[in-house]
């Protein structure tokens, strides 16, 4: 079984506790870093000397400093990051919020658990959304 190595933007800390922790133990993932919002996640992805490329970048959509948008927007100008398929997360469900992220270049689109406690199903979802059309 393939374990890809993600990266996590996400600015709430309690959501980013339990998203790694459901991660972890999911055994399907590598969390190579978390970073808050978009302007750190650049700056992570620049130090690249030191890091190693995530095979997918997993992002909220709503925070401080450069959102969601703001990273579908920029990263697929960046030539050395333009092929990282980055899957966008939030609690919205709204269709036309997911339709203009897909758009934008988001490689998959994720809806939030409504409850912290249940990324377990999430992590193992995303994994197979991984396996089936974002990388597979």
């Amino acid at each position: 079984m393939r374990k890809y190595k993600i990266l996590i933007v996400e600015n709430d800390e309690d959501e980013l506790f339990f998203m790694k922790e459901s991660f972890n133990a999911s055994g399907l993932f590598d969390i190579i870093g978390d970073v808050k919002n978009g302007n750190t996640l650049f700056e992570w992805l620049s130090d690249k000397s030191a890091q190693v490329m995530p095979d997918i970048i997993l992002s909220d959509l709503n925070m401080p400093g450069k959102n969601g948008y703001d990273i579908l927007s920029e990263i697929r100008e960046k030539e050395d990051y333009a092929r990282i398929p980055v899957v966008i997360t939030s609690t919205s469900s709204i269709k036309s919020v997911m339709e203009k992220c897909i758009r934008m270049g988001a490689s998959d689109y994720l809806v939030k658990p409504e409850s912290f406690i249940d990324y377990s199903s999430y992590a193992e979802d995303l994994y197979n959304r991984c396996n089936l059309k974002i990388l597979g």
